[in-house]
């Protein structure tokens, strides 16, 4: 089989997701086109040089929807014989692109492609695709359906995981990242948003709070108690289906929980005769991929017994693994991974996470596919794996390693 390379990886920095955010005029069209040409710039491509672009984004309506992909493309530099895929894996649709052009590369389904996502969560709202999922009652009684807040204080119940532990773990998460930037970690990736006259509008993540304390998080109201024990009471729901829970401890908040955001990210596969044929030296190699279901109540489970398949498909254990992106979609999500694994903290979200630096849907599983390349580059390290929670009960996980 034809090896995967990762020649490139690209992101725009977040915006908060929200009307005062720095990126709140940007259309996701626009974003996604700018990042596009920013990879075809920074490695001398031709606009003709790749197979596709394999897109992801969460919430496909209005200016996201049309298959967002193709659009992109049209408005980028990129030639119109280049055609686009729109992709939704949830949270992981950016991983899933990587994993889809990977995988095509590897097949000998063209030479190279740019594969990532977007999300403007500030001029798309979140959920406001109306998915079956959450509204169907023929679909959400079949599966007791909560929302993901719930789903992650069922977590944070089952597992034993304390509100303190969560809030600790938010802070370290808004140190890291806060020492990240400090120091250029992210130098490499970060793509800034410059506007149509070519003046900077964005060059930083802007959800980031540093200076955030315990005591500061203790004094914030649990975000889903009242959706869960009043009403519309999912609490009733989520026991229904596990009985052996008398509660549910609601540990969640707006300081634990990952960031709503704008931002993109793009990542350059290609095979080693696209390499030769650019003058471009490969990263690393796609080792493994994989993607599971999993329970569509507890829903976020899923990086374990994904992390378990890709670790049993793939020959390895993992102590094989020098580094580990989660996604921090919820505190308990990533406390669960290390539970699970007995793996060291220190290993896992070195430059922090979603909590610290925001969660764009469709572009944060690309985002933590080139921050852990970036920071295997840093530490000398060979191998990690990034992985991700995904709505109504999905995992997906990609192992990458050095060349």
């Amino acid at each position: 089989m034809t090896e995967a390379y990762i020649y490139d990886a690209a992101r725009t920095p977040r915006g908060k997701g929200r009307p005062d955010g720095s990126l709140h005029e940007v259309t996701s069209v626009a974003l996604s086109a700018r990042l596009l040409n920013a990879v075809k710039e920074r490695n001398g491509l031709e606009g003709h040089a790749v197979e596709d672009v394999i897109w992801g984004n969460v919430t496909q309506v209005k200016e996201q929807g049309g298959c967002l992909a193709r659009s992109a493309v049209l408005e980028s530099d990129l030639d119109e014989s280049i055609p686009g895929l729109a992709i939704n894996r949830f949270c992981a649709s950016g991983m899933e692109a990587v994993n889809l052009a990977a995988n095509q590369v590897r097949g000998g389904a063209g030479q190279a492609y740019i594969a990532g996502g977007v999300e403007m969560m500030g001029r798309v709202a979140m959920g406001s695709d109306g998915a079956a999922i959450a509204v169907d009652p023929s679909l959400t009684f079949k599966t007791y359906f909560v929302p993901q807040g719930i789903s992650a204080d069922i977590i944070a119940t089952e597992y034993g995981f304390s509100r303190e532990e969560a809030d600790a773990l938010a802070v370290e998460s808004q140190r890291r990242a806060a020492i990240a930037w400090e120091e250029g970690r992210f130098a490499r990736s970060i793509v800034p948003v410059r506007d149509q006259n070519g003046l900077t509008i964005l060059d930083h993540d802007e959800y980031m709070r540093p200076g955030t304390t315990l005591e500061d998080l203790a004094k914030l109201k649990a975000s889903f108690k009242e959706m869960g024990e009043t009403m519309p009471g999912f609490d009733k729901v989520a026991m229904l289906k596990y009985p052996h829970l008398d509660h549910i401890e609601h540990i969640h908040h707006a300081g634990n929980s990952s960031g709503i955001v704008d931002g993109a990210a793009a990542v350059l596969i290609g095979n080693a005769e696209f390499g030769k044929a650019h003058g471009l030296k490969p990263r690393a190699r796609i080792r493994a991929t994989a993607k599971i279901g999993t329970d569509p109540t507890i829903m976020l489970t899923g990086p374990v017994p994904v992390t378990e398949k890709i670790l049993r498909d793939s020959g390895m254990a993992i102590s094989d693994i020098d580094l580990f992106e989660v996604n921090e979609a919820f505190a308990s999500v990533v406390l669960r991974f290390m539970q699970a694994f007995q793996v060291d903290p220190g290993v896992v979200n070195v430059n922090g996470g979603a909590i610290a630096l925001g969660h764009p849907l469709g572009a944060t599983g690309a985002i933590i596919i080139g921050t852990l390349l970036d920071e295997l580059e840093r530490q000398d390290k060979t191998v990690g794996l990034a992985t991700l929670c995904i709505a109504s009960g999905m995992g997906a996980a990609t192992i990458i390693e050095r060349v």
